[in-house]
Formats: structure tokens, sequence, C-alpha cells
């Protein structure tokens, strides 16, 4: 699996798990920490993995670039 495909992989799965937090658990107390802040990070962290993947990807298309 080269790591652009890792990266897209792991981008979207971390996304969909912060989503899921997001949306889903607004009314779980947790003493240190809100679970709907942490799916926020867990989706900005996503977006950055699957924005890396797709430039990796890019970069290793042949030709990409190039006339």
């Amino acid at each position: 699996m080269s790591a652009a495909r890792k990266n897209l992989l792991e981008g979207v799965a971390t996304f969909v798990a912060g989503l899921v937090l997001w949306l889903f658990t607004g009314g779980v107390e947790v003493p240190v920490f809100t679970l709907t802040k942490v799916g926020v990070v867990m989706m900005s962290v996503g977006g950055v993995l699957v924005a890396t993947g797709l430039y990796q990807a890019a970069r290793s298309s042949p030709g990409a670039g190039r006339r």
C-alpha cells in the first residue's frame, strides 16, 4: 500500500470517527474533556491526513505537472 493511499484511508477513518463523536456524544460527561471537542479535533486531523494523501497522490502520479 502506498503512502498516499494509507494517508487517505487513515484520514477518512479518523474524520468519520470524529464526526460520530461530534454528532452523538453531546450528552456524555467525561471529567477531563468533552467528547464533542475531541470529535472536532479528530475531524481536523483527518482532514489534514486526507489533504496529505491527495497531495502525495498528485505528486506521485506519472507526468504530474509536466508538459
